[in-house]
């Protein structure tokens, strides 16, 4: 059986290598599912939009629920003007969202759990806010580190922590989003290793094995929710971020 860490494995779909400048950019299984991720995301949302009815079937007012919840989430976080920012929002969520949730099925890969791709992800949002923010209000944007109402003598101290916790917004971000993805299937492997094992020493054990299953129908199901909280939690959080671009938050 498996080790409960070799489902993380990057290996190429296809046996020819392809390289460009020493730079192997042979199609692997993680663009795979990543390809599949926007395939189902681009299916499911021209289906459940498709007849636009008045009375929405159920595909519909799911697709409808999704657009308003990340609509609200927007207006809420950044405000009036961050309307600008509903498709990146909109766009990250379900990238998120497939990801966490395409990786529950048997076989499958679970790209989000990678911190190369969470990372890309985040630091993508960090430098967005650092330019957009140096663009939208010059250089009044470094008064982000300067809280209102600090006495004098404490911004020495202040600044820097100011600072610190505006670089570590990148790694915290991606961190959290790939941590709990590994974690998670890391422990519904070894749940079901134990069930199989158990299996493999006979009738008796075989009995007892039906605990794990058990268990780990039950962790597969805290799993989705897991799936669900940590794309919201990245999507808002990003929104988060981005207000600084529109308004400078003391």
């Amino acid at each position: 059986m498996a080790g409960p860490i070799e489902q993380f494995e990057i290996h190429r779909v296809f046996d020819h290598e392809i390289v460009v400048n020493n730079y192997d950019i042979s199609f692997t299984n993680s663009a795979l599912w990543m390809v599949i991720g926007a395939v189902v995301s681009i299916n499911f949302l021209t289906l459940g939009m498709k007849k636009g009815a008045m009375v929405p079937g159920r595909m519909q007012m799911l697709v409808e629920m999704i657009y308003d919840f990340i609509a609200k989430m927007v207006h809420q976080n950044i405000g009036k003007e961050g309307q600008q920012y509903f498709p990146l929002i909109f766009t990250l969520f379900m990238f998120v969202l497939m990801g966490n949730l395409l990786g529950l099925l048997p076989y499958s890969f679970t790209y989000t759990s990678h911190l190369i791709v969470t990372g890309f992800l985040s630091v993508g949002i960090f430098l967005m806010v650092i330019l957009l923010g140096l663009y939208n209000h010059g250089l009044k944007f470094f008064t982000l580190f300067v809280p209102s109402g600090v006495p004098l003598w404490l911004l020495p101290f202040i600044i820097p922590l100011e600072i610190l916790s505006f670089f570590v917004r990148p790694i915290t971000l991606s961190v959290r989003l790939f941590a709990n993805m590994m974690a998670g299937h890391i422990m519904l492997k070894v749940i079901a290793g134990f069930a199989v094992s158990a299996a493999s020493l006979g009738l008796a054990w075989a009995t007892l094995g039906i605990f794990p299953v058990m268990f780990n129908v039950a962790f597969l199901l805290l799993e989705f929710l897991v799936a669900l909280i940590q794309a919201y939690v990245f999507a808002i959080l990003s929104c988060v971020y981005l207000k600084d671009t529109v308004e400078l938050h003391h």
